[in-house]
């Protein structure tokens, strides 16, 4: 028995038999598979080199952690391991159907329901990464501090370290109070990388969301990242304003959110998304 099959065992109570895997795409930091027993039973299994590990065990951790709130589902963590020189996460497999205006605006409330429910601290339980970034989390009481520090500085010194150094950014991390005059978010349990390619629907219509990068923060670091690529529609704005409004603050900070995402795309990919971060930087700069 393979210690895939050994896991899914284990988690299961019923003895799986491996029968066949196929590949799937989609994903650029990891290997996917669908994976399926001579039962019949289908799982979703993520492969990286041995040292991905812990990132795998923090997604399991996150992944179970969104499901017990009972708002947004994600797909079960079945476990994790390393076998023939892989680390190795295995999920639920859930098949995907097509969204709809009734399905985002799901999406929408149930998010919402989740941001409400108030944490104990900003930061988390264990490190855990962004795509392939490594992600701190260190326990805080003070978000500022905390997003200005584990998301903004970390980031502008991973790029330092691949030597590019932006504009501003001292005038922005010492001004970063401003955009929090008024403003005092609680700690939300947040998905952490809420693009439109990490939420999706099952084939009832129901949506799922995945690939977290959890930690407690500002709920409004989940939105902002939303409109970044696109795919979210006005249903699932509108119903999760009903359901938990934003701040009036939103539109300045989602720059300032965003940009989180702007350098880890920059540390990963390179490209234009240095421009792009430095545009934020600029637009930011103009309110100090």
């Amino acid at each position: 028995m393979s210690k895939i099959e050994q896991i899914i065992f284990e988690a299961t109570g019923s003895p799986f038999n491996l029968a066949s895997s196929s590949s799937l795409s989609g994903g650029c930091i990891n290997q996917a598979f669908r994976i399926e027993g001579a039962d019949g039973r289908h799982f979703f299994l993520k492969k990286n080199r041995p040292s991905f590990l812990p990132y795998f065990e923090a997604e399991a951790k996150a992944l179970t952690e969104i499901n017990n709130t009972e708002t947004v589902k994600t797909p079960q963590a079945i476990g994790y391991g390393v076998e023939n020189g892989q680390a190795f996460l295995i999920l639920e497999f859930i098949r995907e159907g097509s969204t709809s205006s009734k399905g985002q605006a799901e999406l929408g409330k149930l998010l919402a329901r989740m941001h409400r429910i108030e944490q104990p601290f900003f930061g988390w339980s264990m490190d855990n990464c962004i795509g392939a970034t490594p992600q701190p989390n260190t326990k805080s009481d003070n978000w500022v501090s905390f997003y200005r520090d584990h998301r903004l500085a970390h980031q502008f010194n991973l790029a330092a370290q691949k030597g590019r150094k932006f504009e501003g950014t001292e005038k922005l991390l010492t001004g970063i109070d401003f955009f929090f005059s008024s403003y005092q978010p609680h700690p939300s349990l947040l998905h952490g990388d809420l693009w439109g390619g990490n939420a999706s629907y099952d084939v009832n219509g129901r949506p799922f969301i995945f690939d977290p990068a959890t930690y407690y923060g500002d709920r409004e670091t989940d939105l902002a990242f939303t409109y970044m690529f696109g795919g979210f529609s006005s249903s699932f704005y509108d119903s999760y304003n009903q359901e938990y409004p934003l701040d009036v603050g939103f539109k300045a900070r989602k720059t300032l959110y965003n940009l989180y995402h702007e350098l880890n795309h920059f540390n990963l990919f390179g490209g234009g998304y240095a421009s792009s971060a430095q545009s934020s930087i600029n637009q930011l700069l103009t309110y100090l």
